[in-house]
């Protein structure tokens, strides 16, 4: 906008002094062309003396041929040889006016000129040229120019304060809610969000602690859910394990069938134990109940326990374990980690093929110890790979082999020593799990 004000304000002052000058240049002419006419060089004289200014004003009369007759800056004019060269003059003396812009005779000053021919009865008296100096115009023009960018700098200013001030107003309570839907997401339910403007933004604030609330009662009703059903598999289990007590006394007298009861119940029992095992500890790890014994362990001291547990498992299955763990000690509970460990291990081994062999490795990287169960068996697929930490979740090629509570503990204990827990998989290459936790500071 200022620089559209600048440009109109320049062309209307150019466009208003060229007129001006065409009528003085009108005017004058006449008068000129009348004393030509009459031979009068004196009249001629007083003319150009008259209204001829050499500081601002320029005005020169030439004969028929380009020779100066009469000017009103001579101690500038006497130093010009040949006339034609300048400006208008030649274009004049074939009978065209000519108007514009060009520098001074001797000078490098902006100058706004007109010459204008000269006739009486067909025949060419001479020309009539009159410039004037745009040295002042200019001048004011450039502080015209410095006022409007003042003034543009000031609006600039202002409106920067303005839009700031206003932005943040619309931006912190976006921000409040987006910190907000991070810790709802984290399943810190506890918070309630408070946006003290009567808009559409505090009704989403009412409908975001609605949605809180309902995560946080959801959240509730699922861990009394997983306490209740541990609780309620404790009966049943006691039910089969008098039942065999009852069958290893003698209340079945046909042998095939009592060993098949004995193999069905046992099987049952185990499986039932294991799942209200993995229940309970889930449950304790999701309410927080359980307490941790944090201190300063050797990693490779644990690893090793959950191999040495797991060397029946890999001999029946002809599974090999090759270690390359760093000397490093981590914050951690002892049991608990062997515990997230024995589930890796024991996922690895399950979906190994046999004569396989299982790649741990352990590195320091700053402030953590990051630990790689790599195995050679089928991997995970890819739509698979986003839920298998997930409770209860299997994936196609595991719904016969477990209930899929042993990554959902892992990933729990993990996260409970304030580390993570991460799975990749390639179609026929196996799955990669990378642990990271803190080492000993």
């Amino acid at each position: 906008m200022s620089g559209y004000i600048l440009w109109t304000f320049y062309a209307f002052f150019m466009q208003s002094r060229q007129t001006d000058l065409e009528n003085w240049a009108t005017a004058l002419s006449e008068s000129v062309a009348d004393a030509l006419e009459e031979k009068d060089m004196q009249r001629v004289q007083i003319i150009v003396r008259r209204y001829g200014a050499p500081a601002n004003i320029t005005l020169r009369v030439f004969d028929a041929q380009g020779s100066l007759l009469a000017t009103s800056d001579p101690r500038t004019d006497r130093q010009i040889t040949n006339w034609l060269l300048i400006s208008g003059v030649s274009e004049a003396l074939d009978g065209h006016s000519v108007q514009g812009v060009t520098k001074g005779v001797l000078s490098r000053e902006d100058r706004l000129y007109i010459v204008k021919p000269m006739t009486r009865n067909g025949q060419m008296l001479g020309i009539l040229r009159i410039s004037i100096t745009l040295e002042q115009f200019q001048k004011q023009f450039v502080r015209v120019i410095w006022t409007i960018l003042a003034a543009l700098g000031i609006t600039i200013l202002l409106c920067t304060l303005v839009s700031n001030r206003l932005a943040r107003s619309l931006s912190k309570p976006i921000e409040v809610m987006r910190n907000f839907a991070i810790r709802v997401g984290r399943g810190q339910f506890d918070d309630k969000l408070v946006i003290r403007q009567s808009n559409e933004l505090d009704q989403l604030a009412t409908e975001l602690n609605r949605m809180s609330e309902r995560l946080k009662s959801l959240d509730n009703e699922r861990r009394a859910f997983l306490a209740n059903v541990s609780h309620e598999l404790r009966t049943p289990v006691s039910n089969v394990q008098v039942t065999i007590d009852a069958l290893e006394r003698g209340a079945v007298d046909e042998p095939e069938l009592r060993d098949r009861f004995f193999q069905t119940i046992k099987e049952e029992t185990k499986r039932l134990s294991g799942l209200i095992h993995d229940l309970l500890d889930l449950g304790r790890l999701e309410a927080g109940v359980t307490l941790l014994e944090i201190q300063a362990i050797a990693l490779e001291s644990v690893i090793s326990r959950a191999i040495r547990a797991m060397e029946v498992r890999m001999q029946a299955k002809n599974v090999t374990v090759e270690v390359d763990v760093a000397d490093l000690r981590i914050m951690g509970d002892s049991e608990r980690l062997l515990q997230a460990f024995l589930n890796l291990l024991d996922n690895a081994i399950k979906y190994s093929t046999p004569n396989a062999r299982i790649f741990i490795a352990a590195s320091g990287n700053k402030q953590q110890a990051l630990i790689s169960i790599r195995d050679q068996g089928s991997g995970i697929p890819e739509t698979d790979l986003p839920r298998i930490f997930e409770q209860f979740y299997t994936t196609s090629r595991s719904s016969k082999n477990g209930v899929g509570l042993g990554l959902a503990i892992a990933r729990r204990i993990i996260e409970a020593h304030g580390g993570s827990i991460t799975a990749s998989s390639k179609p026929g290459q196996g799955a990669v799990f990378t642990l990271s936790l803190p080492l000993e500071s």
